[in-house]
């Protein structure tokens, strides 16, 4: 039973169909990266698993149907989401923001040991835990939205886009850290525009173009597939 199932995923917004058919599975403690160009529909691939927005199609969750589930209870079914942009709250400090992602939690002594597995994931966010977040710069900010995701302890980590405005030195920083989640236990659906860098960390990749499943594999097969060499890696 793979931990998430996707088949035959439709969303549309308004008469304007975002994704026309999408199928994907997610088994526990996997890294699956998603790739594709802009508008391919990755992003609403997410919004559609962390139930922001309506779809249609096989949505499961560890065996259960996510349709019926509202928005605020995903957290609470073991799905965070780290959207694009972050989304951090921006006059807070560094370790408010933290812990706004426990906010669920009711075991203050397992989320202080969430808050240091953070701090030992990304050490500068503890030197820096009493700054306002809007004072980061972009890779610090992202490292901040990734711990705040993880202080939800999911057994699903969504991430979109984590790389964007990144410097190249926290980018490998960035994507050296998700390896480590992963290898902690934690099942990671990973959308990128990067795609050498993807291609390095996921055990399966998805090839997304206009709405639909157009490749899937290890990340060995996708790599060496000749479309995806000349239209993604520029080989």
């Amino acid at each position: 039973m793979p931990l998430l199932e996707v088949a035959d995923l439709k969303v549309s917004y308004g008469k304007a169909l975002a994704i026309e058919s999408v199928s994907i599975r997610v088994e526990k403690g996997e890294l699956i990266g998603v790739l594709g160009p802009n508008g391919a529909g990755k992003t609403t691939l997410l919004k559609a698993i962390s139930r922001s927005i309506a779809s249609q199609g096989t949505l499961n969750f560890k065996d259960a149907s996510l349709h019926p589930i509202e928005p605020y209870n995903v957290v609470a079914k073991g799905i965070c989401h780290c959207p694009e942009g972050r989304k951090l709250f921006s006059e807070l400090s560094v370790l408010k923001n933290l812990q706004l992602g426990a906010y669920l939690r009711k075991n203050n002594a397992d989320v202080e040991k969430d808050l240091e597995r953070v701090f030992t994931l990304f050490p500068v966010l503890r030197e820096r835990q009493w700054q306002q977040s809007s004072t980061l710069s972009g890779g610090e900010q992202q490292m901040v939205a990734i711990g705040r995701a993880l202080m939800g302890r999911p057994e699903l980590l969504l991430l979109d886009e984590p790389s964007v405005g990144i410097a190249p030195r926290l980018k490998g920083l960035i994507f050296d850290s998700i390896q480590q989640i992963r290898r902690d236990g934690t099942a990671i659906l990973i959308v990128e525009q990067d795609a050498t860098s993807t291609l390095r960390i996921a055990d399966r990749v998805y090839v997304l173009e206009h709405g639909r499943t157009i490749r899937e594999g290890t990340s060995a097969e996708i790599a060496g597939d000749k479309y995806i060499q000349q239209i993604y890696l520029g080989v």
